[in-house]
Parts: C-alpha cells; structure tokens; sequence
C-alpha cells in the first residue's frame, strides 16, 4: 500500500492506494500544519484502508506543512501533486486551478500530464481561501453558506481592493451603508475570480480546466471563473484530496523505480 499526505494551512488530507492505483482511502481532517491533524489523518486513512503501519511501503508528503513532517520517504510540492492527481482522475486536464487556504496556484500541463508553466500567489491572502474566511467573518455567516447567499444577489458590489485587509474594510464600509449582504457575498467571490484569471493569463489557459482544492466547493466560485475563463471549469469529486492523491501516486511509482514492488514479488515465490 502507498500513502499520500497533503498538509495545508487549514486542513491535512490522506489518500491509500494499492499497486494497481485503487483509491482505498481518502480523509480529510479539518485542521492544519502544527496540529494533531496530521496524525489524525493518517490514522483514518489506514483505519478506513483496513491497513497497518507496515502494510504501507512508501509514503509522500506534500503541502503547505510538508517540511514539519519527518516520516516520509519523499516531499514533493504542492504544483507536482496537483498535477499528477488531476491528471490521473481527468488525463484531457490542461489547466489545474488549486486554491489553498494561504495560496493560490494555476498549473499548466501538456498532452502527457507533464508540467509546462505554472504560476503561483503566496504572498497576499488575496483569491485564497483565507480571504473566503474574512470574508464570512464580516458577512456573520459560515464559509460554506457564502455560496447560497451570493446565489441570491442580483446586482454584485464590486470590490476594488486586491488586499485582503483593505478589502475587509471596504465589505465593512459597504455593510455600513446599507448595501445587501448578497451584493457584497457576490462581490467578494467576483474578486477571487477575476484575481485566479488575472494568474491564469500570465501561464494561458487551455483547455479542459479542473479546479482542486476545498474552495472548489463552492458553486459560486466555480460559476465566476466559469464565466471569467469563458469554459466549464471541472471539479473532482473530492477536490480537497488531489493533492494528497498525486502524492500517492508518486510514493507508489518511486517505489517501483526503487524495483520494490519486483523485489517482493520474487521474495513471495520463494
């Protein structure tokens, strides 16, 4: 069995595969880098994969947190892992649009799933799923109810600050005199739209595009980009696990380049 972890800023995911590349697994534990999380996810993972500790072979970790975690074979970026994981579950993908809690990310690919380009916005919260948080924060709502309260709007309110803080202001400001919730909801996810465009432009976009990540989610956002991009934008069925499920592709492909898997095999005719 192969084992791959994704530790993000907000959440950790793990996915378990066999040597044919069956999914056995796939968890996700709502809590990030520096945290049980880790730990947590991986338990779950081998539980749900009805697998011990010794029944996995080789284990990549990927993500945000992939530095602090000292038992696996391999780390490989989030832009790898990515890629791989939508390629295997979409091969048509040429444009993978990730956005994580801290960054965002649009990877380009060719015919064969190899990288071609890639950009990639870590240091502004801006077009992130952080900037989703605040932006619930000032709303009162959940971030898992943005969607369906943008849903409702029917004329957004533009938002012309790319910094988070300053935006925050300006939602604060727009609340203040009276503007509709919905306006500033639809508003504020126009914003992380036009900012993943505004990336997408500098790499291309071509397509089938595929967006991975826990804010693939949301509807609207999905709907925003559809427009923005002028294409349908395809989204996993468990988008928040693409990452961790490149990762175990690759813990299982370097394993059988280390000849392990042919190993074991002779050992068991023996």
């Amino acid at each position: 069995m192969f084992l791959g972890i994704d530790i993000g800023s907000s959440s950790c995911k793990a996915v378990v595969l066999d040597e044919e590349k069956n999914i056995l697994s796939q968890v996700v534990v709502g809590m990030g880098t520096g945290t049980r999380g880790v730990a947590e996810v991986r338990d779950g993972a081998l539980e749900i994969a009805r697998v011990a500790d010794n029944d996995i072979k080789y284990t990549v970790v990927t993500g945000y947190g992939r530095m602090t975690y000292q038992y696996a074979d391999k780390q490989l970026t989030e832009i790898s892992c990515h890629a791989r994981g939508a390629f295997f579950l979409h091969p048509g993908v040429r444009t993978v649009i990730d956005i994580g809690g801290q960054d965002a990310k649009v990877i380009r690919l060719n015919a064969s799933g190899g990288l071609e380009n890639f950009v990639m916005n870590e240091k502004c919260a801006a077009g992130t799923g952080r900037f989703l948080e605040v932006m619930a924060r000032v709303l009162g709502c959940e971030i898992e109810d943005l969607s369906a309260i943008a849903g409702q709007s029917k004329k957004y309110l533009a938002i012309s600050s790319v910094c988070t803080v300053f935006a925050e202001s300006e939602v604060i400001s727009h609340l203040a005199s009276g503007k509709y919730i919905e306006d500033v909801a639809a508003g504020a996810i126009l914003s992380i739209a036009k900012r993943i465009s505004g990336l997408a432009n500098r790499v291309g976009v071509v397509q089938d595009v595929v967006m991975t990540g826990g804010v693939a989610k949301n509807p609207a956002i999905i709907e925003a980009l559809s427009r923005e991009f002028d294409t349908r934008i395809g989204v996993p069925e468990s988008p928040q696990t693409v990452g961790a499920l490149g990762a175990a592709i690759f813990a299982l492909e370097n394993y059988q380049e280390l000849g392990g898997l042919n190993h074991e095999k002779l050992d068991n005719r023996v």
